[in-house]
């Protein structure tokens, strides 16, 4: 049966899977935003919907100063005895720890912290004993996965942390996971960075602490070498079989956004999920897609029919509760953001925090899922006294200006990289304006003169190279402010190491904005 990869578009790494029955349940990372640890549900592996997060409070997710691509790395997702457990590391906040539940659709149990150090742990029950293992360093500085036994609800460590693996050669050997079959434990693991040299590496042991022989045909998964270039960076992998005994590799991976004849890697949409079949060969190890190699469009014996898949979102803000798609910079602050059901509009009042600041800013996005896109909504900006009127740009916090004071529609990466439309009053006139960030450079590029702050429609369009930035007056004739490059937006080009992907926001600075009909559509023949 034919799909198309990947099977969760837009920022979505370092994927686990786990199933009950014939039901199939997946996270991913979620780094510096907010909520953390999305969970997807499928019956048949290719239609996933978002049913939950495992982290949802400041006491299970404490993000508040976290750098960007800072906060949650590489969590892992599994079933035991009627209970889900989720194991995961808040880099910017004490470390690996674990939550479980008996309900998925539910909450989870406040989080429970484990001593041993690293990142991307991952849990196996065994019989009486579960073991965590962790990527760490030993005391030579080599990257090497650590175990230890404990109790998975309390924390606490049953033995010492013991180094079983410093990998197949690659660098950075990291996001292990352990699979007991047929008498002998697996462990597999991603090498070589999670750039272009990425990839998926196995090797077993008749014991969970080793010794561990590689898999002959290491790696089972790489794209380095690729020609095609229409996938790369493959790599942080987790194995799950189905109810029908097919094996199944989920993977992260990246779209890259320039073409072959540009000559440049770049992507900016982030990691995303991608699903390949396995096959066991006749030594007992597994052989992933085309003889280690995934590709856009896969065939394999999948558990249940595929359905069209929708990737357009819409919200008239005519319901209480927020859609699980949306997420914020950090822990947000609630009460700056007011649904007013009853006029259908999503009300966002801007503090002095602004989107070029390691804080919490006034900012609601989802992720941007493809790379044609056009993103809508309809922009007021509140009644202002003389006295709130903003002046003339001047030099301010973090090179921003008096003309932060706006409230628009963007596509954010992080702080240090984003574009924004916006809606701004300066010495008595209305204005749309354009404005980027690209490293330490903050500037508006563009601006408009409107005959009034009420009503504005703001629109961005994309392609794979270029966003174009548009405002009307009466929602029908728009006019085009400017564009911007979407590799100003792309992971390879950031000056601090980064792991995320870029989204589809509204904001509010220093401010009060109404914003009504949000849409982001994808081009269907995307």
């Amino acid at each position: 049966m034919k799909y198309q990869n990947p099977i969760i578009s837009g920022y979505n790494p370092d994927p686990s899977i786990c199933r009950v029955g014939d039901d199939f349940y997946l996270v991913n990372s979620t780094f510096e935003f907010y909520p953390g640890v999305p969970v997807y549900h499928s019956k048949n592996l290719v239609n996933w919907e978002l049913i939950n997060y495992c982290l949802k409070d400041k006491e299970r997710l404490y993000l508040d100063g976290a750098r960007s691509s800072g906060g949650i790395y590489a969590p892992m997702l599994c079933y035991h005895e009627g209970e889900f457990f989720m194991t995961t590391t808040n880099v910017s906040h004490k470390g690996h720890l674990i939550v479980h539940t008996s309900d998925i659709y539910g909450e989870w149990s406040k989080p429970v912290w484990i001593d041993q150090g690293g990142i991307d742990p991952t849990l196996l029950f065994d019989g009486e004993d579960v073991y965590f293992a962790s990527t760490s360093r030993d005391k030579e500085g080599r990257d090497g996965i650590f175990m230890c036994k404990i109790d998975p609800y309390t924390g606490e460590k049953l033995s010492e942390s013991v180094c079983i693996s410093h990998g197949c050669g690659g660098i950075c050997p990291e996001g292990p996971h352990i699979y007991k079959l047929n008498g002998k434990y697996y462990l597999l693991l991603a090498e070589g960075g999670t750039e272009y040299g990425h990839m998926v590496t196995m090797q077993r042991a008749d014991s969970p602490f080793g010794p561990y022989e590689p898999c002959p045909h290491n790696p089972i998964l790489s794209h380095k070498d690729n020609p095609d270039g229409s996938i790369a960076c493959t790599g942080h992998a987790d194995l799950e079989v189905d109810q029908n005994g097919n094996w199944w590799l989920v993977c992260l991976g990246i779209r890259p956004s320039c073409t072959p004849q540009r000559g440049l890697k770049l992507h900016h949409l982030g990691r995303e999920t991608f699903l390949s079949p396995v096959v066991w060969n006749e030594e007992g190890w597994p052989v992933v897609g085309n003889d280690g190699r995934i590709a856009l469009e896969m065939d394999g014996p999948l558990p249940g029919a595929v359905q069209p898949v929708c990737r357009d979102f819409a919200d008239d803000f005519s319901e209480e509760k927020f859609s699980l798609h949306y997420n914020w910079v950090r822990n947000p602050h609630m009460e700056n953001y007011v649904r007013d059901t009853a006029a259908r509009q999503l009300i966002l009042k801007g503090s002095d925090v602004t989107l070029n600041d390691t804080d919490t800013p006034t900012w609601i996005g989802i992720r941007q899922k493809a790379f044609e896109i056009e993103a809508d909504a309809v922009v007021s900006l509140a009644e202002l006294g003389e006295k709130q009127e903003f002046s003339e740009p001047c030099p301010g916090k973090n090179n921003d200006s008096e003309a932060s004071k706006r409230v628009g529609l963007g596509a954010f990466y992080n702080q240090f990289y984003h574009y924004e439309i916006y809606l701004t009053r300066e010495q008595g006139q209305y204005k749309v304006c354009l404005a980027k960030h690209i490293h330490d450079m903050f500037a508006r590029t563009a601006e408009a003169v409107v005959a009034s702050g009420k009503n504005i429609h703001l629109r961005i369009t994309s392609d794979p190279l270029n966003y174009d930035f548009w405002y009307s007056k009466d929602g029908e004739h728009y006019e085009k402010l400017g564009g911007g490059s979407t590799a100003g937006l792309a992971t390879e080009g950031t000056m601090y190491m980064s792991f995320t992907g870029t989204y589809i926001g509204m904001f509010a600075e220093n401010a009060e904005g109404d914003f009504r009909n949000f849409a982001v559509k994808v081009n269907k023949s995307e």
